[in-house]
């Protein structure tokens, strides 16, 4: 498989990217992706036209006729390299990509805003056109204005598909309790909506949710119908409570309808909640086989969710060359607007372009670890002290600090160690 010789393929492409400018010996190949056909434009790195268009189709049939037809023109035209460039489309730009990259060729990325704005530069039009988008790609290609296609370890990728996998039910498990707060509870309870989080409260929903049934109920046989567990004098309290607010309800008559919809919302979280388990599980499978996953869990604040997420998005952490590589893949690199300002009045500010998810769990990293461990604590204060009065300070500061987990976190993969406190200086 392709993955195999990843650094030998970054290597190439980092040659590439250094003489490919003006440069007589690449053939470049643009393709517009589609996702039953593809379009292809043929060229070279000084802006001669080879071949202004062929159409291909997604299938190992176009994807032989494209080598075909680049094998033809490479040969007519005595040119030693060829570079296939596209632009990531969902997810069908992906088995072409690898088929190419199976058969040994160099494959790259171009970015579509890149393209959007190319196609805007030439003329001052936004006319969008298959074949004239293949040759604004071969167009960045020549200028070396593309990116690495990675192609990382069949474990990577598994590990990221299993990220995304838990980020779409959690958020099916989120749309879930939304309609049953504000749709459901909202309606027919609303004095129910303080208590929303408790396993009570779920079960209320499922079982009881109109609230002259629960004022009806002696207390013993509301508590034994929505309880669990083991019974405590607050759990007790809690319930009790729930029942005077049914009492003087203002919520709205319920009906059979109502009834079985809670019924349903309720029981449509327990398949995904136990799938979100199971998902949990299978990842902390995956990035145990990794040396690189116990070193980052000896980071304060990086738990295996965080651990994971980190892991997934460096994959192979010698493909970064420095730190500042390594802070825009997740968009935490700084950027400011300097434009007829003098450097006080130019605010920087993180760009945001990357992983959101990641940025998201480093912040809650870099929020434990300052909270709860004793040398984050005193080195959190410190960056505080003397701003204690500024305005998002704090928060500026746990962005600072999730960038140094990043860069700390990517310095131990690559060295095999464990964390020292040392280490925080250092960054």
């Amino acid at each position: 498989m392709c993955c195999y010789e990843e650094d030998s393929r970054l290597e190439a492409f980092r040659q590439f990217r250094k003489e490919i400018r003006g440069s007589q010996d690449y053939l470049i190949i643009g393709i517009d992706i589609a996702k039953e056909k593809h379009h292809a434009f043929f060229g070279t790195a000084t802006g001669k036209t080879l071949l202004r268009r062929l159409i291909f189709d997604n299938t190992i049939e176009g994807f032989e006729r494209l080598l075909d037809q680049t094998e033809a023109i490479q040969s007519s035209y005595k040119l030693k390299k060829v570079v296939f460039g596209m632009e990531p489309t969902a997810n069908y730009h992906k088995p072409l990509g690898e088929h190419l990259i199976r058969c040994g060729r160099m494959v790259v990325l171009v970015g579509g805003v890149a393209v959007k704005r190319n196609r805007e530069l030439l003329d001052g039009r936004w006319d969008k056109h298959d074949d004239k988008d293949a040759a604004h790609v071969a167009d960045l290609i020549s200028q070396g204005k593309c990116l690495f296609y990675e192609c990382p370890a069949m474990e990577i990728r598994d590990l990221r598909h299993l990220l995304s996998l838990k980020r779409k039910l959690r958020k099916q498990e989120h749309g879930y309790r939304v309609r049953i707060r504000n749709q459901l509870i909202a309606r027919y309870f609303p004095e129910l909506d303080q208590y929303s989080g408790y396993p009570e409260t779920e079960a209320i929903v499922r079982w009881c949710l109109d609230p002259s049934r629960i004022a009806g109920f002696e207390n013993d046989q509301f508590e034994t119908m929505v309880s669990s567990g083991r019974k405590t004098l607050v759990k007790k309290k809690r319930l009790d409570d729930i029942q005077k607010l049914a009492i003087a309800s203002i919520g709205c008559e319920m009906g059979e309808g109502a009834g079985f919809d809670a019924k349903i919302m309720v029981e449509g979280l327990r398949p995904i909640r136990k799938a979100i388990q199971d998902t949990e599980n299978k990842i902390e499978e995956i990035c145990k086989q990794f040396p690189e996953y116990d070193y980052l869990l000896t980071i304060p604040g990086f738990g295996p969710d965080v651990s994971a997420k980190v892991l997934g998005a460096l994959g192979n952490p010698h493909r970064f060359f420095n730190q500042q590589q390594v802070l825009k893949m997740a968009g935490l690199d700084l950027g400011a607007d300097r434009s007829g300002k003098t450097s006080p009045n130019a605010v920087p500010v993180i760009s945001k372009q990357g992983k959101a998810d990641l940025r998201y769990a480093l912040y809650q990293a870099a929020f434990v670890a300052a909270s709860r461990n004793k040398e984050f604590m005193f080195y959190f204060a410190k960056q505080l002290q003397g701003r204690e009065k500024e305005k998002g300070i704090k928060t500026k500061r746990f962005v600072k600090l999730s960038a140094k987990f990043l860069v700390m976190a990517w310095t131990l993969m690559k060295k095999q160690e464990v964390f020292d406190i040392k280490h925080l200086n250092q960054i």
